[in-house]
Parts: structure tokens; sequence; C-alpha cells
């Protein structure tokens, strides 16, 4: 991104309270050990390498939605239905 990276976006978005509670997949071509790291610490909930497969990307928001407990003030779901771009994340 021109303006910023994608580690100062997750920090922006988790320091606003409208967007603290959207889930956050670091993602990033280097492999190394401390990009985990990096990621973590900017607030992504999660991390992954590309490229990215797509199966284990859906598993990935699945586990990080199933982590929230029903009635944190957080959504869990999508407010629409995503089925008809990606099969597998409708509501």
């Amino acid at each position: 991104m021109p303006v910023m990276d994608g580690w100062e976006a997750a920090r922006r978005l988790k320091s606003t309270p409208e967007t603290s509670d959207i889930p956050i997949i670091g993602l990033s071509a280097h492999a190394l050990a401390g990009e985990r790291d990096k990621a973590l610490a900017a607030g992504c909930d999660e991390f992954d390498t590309k490229p990215v497969e797509f199966e284990r990307l859906v598993a990935t928001l699945r586990r990080i939605c199933a982590m929230r407990p029903p009635g944190d003030g957080r959504r869990t779901s999508p407010t629409r239905s995503y089925s008809g771009m990606a099969p597998g994340l409708s509501r």
C-alpha cells in the first residue's frame, strides 16, 4: 500500500472502537520466523503466509470467530452472505 504498510493498517484498525472487533489475518510472502510475531504485535488475530490456501484461510476465520463468546459485542458472522463470491463463506 502506498500510504502505509499492512502492519500499520492493522494497528489503526485495532485501535479504533468501530473496527477493533474485525478479525485480521496478517498475510505475508515472507515466511521468516519473526513475521508472525510482527503480525501479532500489530494486532492481527492470526498470521499466514502466501500463497493463500483458501480452505486454510476459511478454517482460520472460522476458528477466530468461534473463539469469541456469544454476546461479547463482537460480530461473529458476516452481516451479508458471501456465498456468491466464495463458496463456504456464507452465514
